[in-house]
């Protein structure tokens, strides 16, 4: 899947138009040079930072239930880590590719700087359809997997997670294996994974908490009080799904409601923890009995205070970026904005809320989980969920304070300028290996 976000007032490349996003790394270069242009930085350190430090390409032969062999391609990108060991997902999905992972490494090293987390940014995957395998596949896969990388992974130099196609479980294989070639448990070397082997309580709930937290600090910011905000969410699987209850919960009204299948709409309300999410009983969404049902393009254009895209990337287009009425999108999925559809909604005053602060709740507990592990002591849940706001709350003050400061700035454009600055003074700190 390609997945693009961008920042207004840019031209489009001509590898990017309406009917192609460009792709991640093009999207991620480009929105590297723009934060740069608003800081009086070494542009060599920003040369450095359009390449990653390494990525490792493995071919991955699984023996199949049936006694036939395939052989799978799996890649590992290392963008940066001169705040710390890399971390970022791995992914299980038939469109992973070498620029993809690039391209999310890259916007992973973002995020961790700008939550002010001492890691940098990895991205990885296996080219393959998880939904093609058996249960005992994917566990021989995910183990050879972990063989392969051995030598470019650990607690201390990087840190996968969970990410499109793979879960706790893959973790827990993952993490098993590694530990086994290593001869010792070494539960830090992944996260993510059951707390009964040294995952955190909190850590699934995590991306969607911290969109919600962020949404509400974005409507205190604008003075709308959350007991006067409708919201909608498209999708409502584990980000949309956690982040729809917490501003429920809040007093905010959520209207709209989707998965795969279609929309829900109730204008008075709906009652977020009657529908169960996609994730725990797929169809319930849209099957559920609501005063009106809606397809997922048609929810993107409702009348409300917050939109919540928390499905996929490239839904908000230059198609219907002009039919998007909400006063504000937060956004919960990687990339749902495509570059021509920021563009459009910067020019009509919607604010954009982006993706590395909004959904950075993941990556914040999973630096939690690290800690917890790499010390051999757990946290309860609430502690995780003080320490996520505590630290949610600062990447917003550091992000509003920035985007104060500058009238030219987006919302985008200041969270990547923060983020940008701390790695710039990073590399400045650390120097340049001759």
């Amino acid at each position: 899947m390609t997945v693009a976000t961008t920042e207004p007032g840019a031209v489009p490349s001509e590898s990017a138009s309406a009917t192609e996003p460009e792709s991640a790394l093009a999207t991620a270069r480009r929105q590297l040079e723009r934060a740069a242009a608003h800081l009086d930085i070494d542009p060599n350190v920003v040369e450095r930072l359009k390449h990653p430090q390494r990525v490792q390409r493995v071919s991955l032969p699984l023996e199949r239930d049936d006694g036939s062999v395939e052989v799978y391609t799996g890649y590992r990108a290392q963008h940066d880590s001169v705040r710390g060991p890399f971390k970022g997902g791995l992914r299980y999905h038939p469109d992973v590719s070498e620029e993809e992972c690039i391209g999310l490494a890259m916007w992973m090293t973002w995020k961790c700087a700008v939550m002010d987390l001492p890691f940098g940014g990895a991205k990885g995957g296996i080219v393959v359809n998880p939904k093609d395998l058996s249960v005992d596949e994917r566990e021989r896969l995910t183990r050879r997997f972990a063989q392969e990388l051995r030598d470019v992974i650990g607690p201390m130099q990087d840190i996968p997670a969970p990410d499109m196609g793979t879960d706790a479980e893959t973790m827990g294989w993952f993490m098993d294996a590694y530990s086994m070639q290593e001869g010792e448990t070494i539960p830090g070397v992944v996260t993510g994974k059951p707390p009964v082997i040294g995952g955190s309580l909190g850590r699934e709930e995590a991306p969607g908490r911290s969109v919600a937290i962020v949404a509400r600090e974005a409507c205190t910011y604008y003075d709308r009080p959350l007991e006067d905000v409708t919201v909608a969410v498209q999708g409502f699987g584990s980000v949309g799904a956690n982040a729809a209850r917490a501003l429920d919960d809040w007093g905010a009204t959520v209207v709209a409601l989707s998965d795969v299948n279609g929309a829900i709409y109730d204008p008075d309300g709906l009652d977020t923890n009657d529908v169960m999410g996609h994730d725990e009983r797929p169809g319930m969404v849209s099957g559920y009995d609501a005063p009106e049902t809606l397809s997922n393009e048609a929810l993107l254009e409702l009348d409300v205070d917050v939109l919540i895209p928390a499905a996929v990337g490239n839904v908000i287009t230059e198609a219907n970026a002009g039919d998007v009425r909400a006063d504000m999108v937060v956004e919960g999925a990687n990339g749902p904005t495509t570059f021509a559809a920021d563009a459009i909604l910067a020019e009509r005053g919607v604010e954009v809320i982006p993706d590395i602060l909004a959904n950075a709740g993941g990556v914040t507990v999973s630096y939690f989980e690290w800690l917890q592990d790499v010390n051999h002591r757990s946290w309860s849940l609430d502690r995780v969920n003080e320490e996520l706001e505590a630290k949610m709350l600062d990447a917003w003050r550091d992000v509003r304070r920035t985007y104060e400061a500058d009238d030219d700035l987006t919302w985008r454009d200041a969270t990547y300028v923060v983020g940008l600055q701390r790695i710039v003074d990073a590399h400045t700190a650390r120097g340049l290996w001759p």
